[in-house]
């Protein structure tokens, strides 16, 4: 688990992913928060396919847990108001790749920042990770600045079949 000042970030377990696949009431009840109708529904970031596709992904691959999917509670609050993480364990060259998302009620509010810099930490915690990536994108909006405030830079584009053009970003470790 990854703590920062008023996020809590819970590395999705199998019994996590079955929860929300099948039961959201059983997820509020394993983490004892209240979890919004549909606060995995994300356009462009994350639907069901994508949870279904992170489940398998972890059935197959358990090494990869904490280096996975975590889900992203409000403390003060106790609410699910999103999900972030990392795509996959450190690769040859020392390198994660992070992402997330927050459900609207609770952007604008620096928690995706917050977010952001949790896993940013925990993964230079880490002495064989080297730097930090991650892809927005190729437009200025919310997520850019988010990368440029824990410290991010532009590095360039990258064709993605889905999406088209996007940015490329990074922190090196210092």
């Amino acid at each position: 688990m990854i703590e920062t000042a008023n996020l809590r970030l819970v590395p999705c377990e199998l019994k996590h992913f079955e929860a929300i696949l099948n039961d959201q009431k059983q997820l509020e009840q394993m983490l004892g928060v209240t979890v919004f109708n549909n606060w995995f529904d994300f356009p462009g970031v994350a639907g069901i396919e994508a949870i279904q596709f992170g489940y398998e992904y972890l059935k197959a691959h358990p090494d990869a847990f904490g280096w996975w999917a975590y889900l992203l509670i409000h403390i003060k609050d106790q609410v699910l108001i999103g999900q972030c993480g990392f795509k996959g364990k450190v690769d040859e060259a020392g390198m994660v790749e992070i992402g997330y998302a927050i459900v609207p009620a609770y952007r604008c509010r620096g928690l995706a920042t917050e977010a952001a810099q949790g896993l940013i930490d925990y993964a230079f915690s880490h002495p064989h990770v080297e730097m930090v990536d991650a892809h927005t994108l190729a437009e200025v909006n919310p997520s850019t600045r988010v990368l440029e405030k824990v410290g991010m830079k532009n590095i360039g584009s990258l064709h993605d079949p889905d999406d088209g053009e996007i940015w490329h970003w990074r922190l090196n470790k210092e």
